[in-house]
């Protein structure tokens, strides 16, 4: 049986027709790959890489201040995301559509081509130099400070961790050469501010004075006798004017008179140092002399407050931690399941942000590396 001219056509018209579908169906597969929908899966994973990240710098960084390691941090300065897709078809049809003395024959080729970049580029700034200095070796500024407590953090905590010195009355020191155990009226301080706090009884005010910016710390009269007998206390261990409910809050370890309060805060490296003081590490480190032990006489574990944090050490890798970084052949990690030591731990990740990382008149970052 011979092929007729006009089927031949109509077999070429359908794997024509076929041939349209199919590069129809190949371009729109491609664009559903780019465009809207990798902003919330590109956001979703940056967002978590850097996250994690950020708490293993952070743990690490600590674990280095306890072996007298030197700190080393890198941000992220930014994120760029870069796709490309090319596509290319090809239909071939070959053979004969119509022959009188031969059976004609229809032969026909189809190739595709598809080719997909991803290229990201992630902008590092390291923290070196005078950035450094500035950045991890000055105190962080009152103001700061303050807006904690008028944030609702607790004052108790807050003060633990932030201030060396209130009033001249002084908080404890772990570091190895001027270690130190704190004042008992410092705890018994911030423990009567805490439950001040508690009950409304204190307010930080902001006031403007030229191109500065002052800050005071007011005592509202309480209404029943237990609140009252902690402003009294207050009064006394801080030796403030009685008469007086608003306090400027000056920088510095001793006050000038009765009617200011002076607080002498910590740098980052000084917070960074008390919370490696809580750290276990293995007592064969010790032993060895590759790290000191902590002063129990100059920590303030004895008080009721608990340890700032508590990092635990392992040979093998922890399960689900909250966060874990190997270091010097072990496994330091914070149990998922303590709340305290992880509220402790994003403390001292917000107490970072209100230093400052670097020139804010640098345009660039320092280092840009293309991941791909």
């Amino acid at each position: 049986m011979r092929t007729s001219k006009p089927d031949a056509t109509k077999t070429y018209a359908r794997l024509a027709l076929f041939g349209i579908l199919i590069l129809v169906v190949f371009l729109l597969s491609g664009c559903t790959a780019i465009g809207p929908p990798t902003i919330e899966r590109d956001r979703f994973d940056y967002v978590s890489a850097i996250s994690a990240s950020w708490k293993r710098q952070t743990l690490l960084n600590l674990l280095k201040t306890r072996y007298q390691d030197a700190p080393v941090f890198l941000d992220v300065a930014s994120v760029i995301n870069q796709y490309s897709m090319e596509r290319e078809l090809n239909i071939g049809i070959g053979g004969e559509f119509y022959n009188r003395s031969e059976p004609s024959f229809v032969d026909p080729r189809v190739g595709a081509i598809g080719r997909y970049a991803d290229r990201p580029t992630i902008s590092y700034n390291p923290l070196m130099g005078k950035d450094f200095a500035r950045s991890l070796m000055r105190p962080i500024p009152l103001p700061a400070v303050l807006t904690l407590l008028q944030s609702g953090y607790p004052a108790d905590n807050v003060l633990r961790i932030c201030a060396q010195s209130i009033q001249g009355l002084q908080n404890c020191r772990s570091t190895m050469i001027a270690g130190r155990k704190a004042d008992p009226e410092f705890y018994e301080l911030i423990d009567s501010l805490r439950k001040l706090q508690d009950t409304d009884a204190i307010a930080i005010r902001s006031q403007s004075t030229g191109n500065e910016m002052s800050r005071s710390i007011i005592f509202k009269q309480p209404g029943n006798d237990g609140p009252s007998d902690h402003l009294k206390q207050v009064m006394q261990l801080l030796d403030l004017d009685a008469g007086t409910r608003k306090f400027p809050v000056v920088p510095g370890n001793v006050a000038v008179d009765n009617k200011e309060i002076a607080i002498l805060s910590r740098s980052m490296m000084q917070i960074m140092t008390e919370y490696a003081a809580c750290i276990e590490v293995p007592a064969a480190d010790i032993a060895e002399g590759r790290v000191h032990a902590v002063n129990n006489m100059v920590s303030d574990s004895d008080h009721r407050l608990p340890p700032l944090i508590r990092v635990h050490n392992s040979v093998a890798e922890p399960d689900s931690p909250y966060v874990a970084v190997p270091y010097r052949g072990s496994w330091f990690w914070i149990d998922d399941r303590d709340i305290h030591s992880k509220s402790m731990f994003y403390f001292l990740m917000v107490l970072s942000s209100f230093t400052e990382r670097g020139d804010s008149e640098q345009a660039a970052p320092i280092i840009s590396v293309p991941t791909n």
